[in-house]
């Protein structure tokens, strides 16, 4: 019994549908574990991705990324033109394709291919209306005295 259920949640949480459609994806063994990758936060509001693609060009890859989710997918073009006839073929280069879910405002900033390492900066960047602000608490005013003017 490798499944939750959630349903109960349901019931009592208005606006979460996207955290509990996460918490199942989580829960699934879909991860195919190719290629390998680290996600590392460099910093307050910064992240990193780093995959390994050992063998792709940058005219291989695709980086694509929509709304809370960032692609990223490889595909090597046919080497039919190459001489010679291989007798073990352990460098993997089979078509790829691995999806990261993003958190509310992380964007994709920059990708840079690197000694077969793809790295792919993010930055959170929450917009003004969207950050907390203080609101000022203003005193209920002060009743009035009732003046008396003496008699004359």
């Amino acid at each position: 019994m490798n499944a939750l259920d959630f349903s109960p949640y349901f019931r009592s949480s208005v606006g979460f549908d996207r955290l509990f459609d996460l918490l199942d994806s989580a829960t699934r063994a879909e991860d195919p574990g190719y290629p390998p990758y680290n996600i590392e936060k460099t910093g307050d509001d910064s992240y990193r991705i780093t995959m390994a693609v050992a063998g792709f060009g940058e005219d291989e890859l695709n980086v694509v990324a929509q709304e809370n989710v960032l692609t990223v997918s490889g595909r090597q073009k046919d080497d039919k033109g190459q001489k010679g006839q291989f007798l073990h073929r352990g460098i993997a280069g089979r078509a790829f394709e691995r999806r990261f879910n993003l958190a509310d405002y992380v964007k994709v900033t920059g990708a840079k291919l690197s000694n077969g390492l793809l790295h792919l900066e993010l930055k959170r960047e929450v917009p003004e209306a969207v950050k907390p602000r203080a609101i000022k608490i203003e005193t209920a005013a002060q009743p009035m005295a009732i003046e008396t003017k003496a008699a004359a």
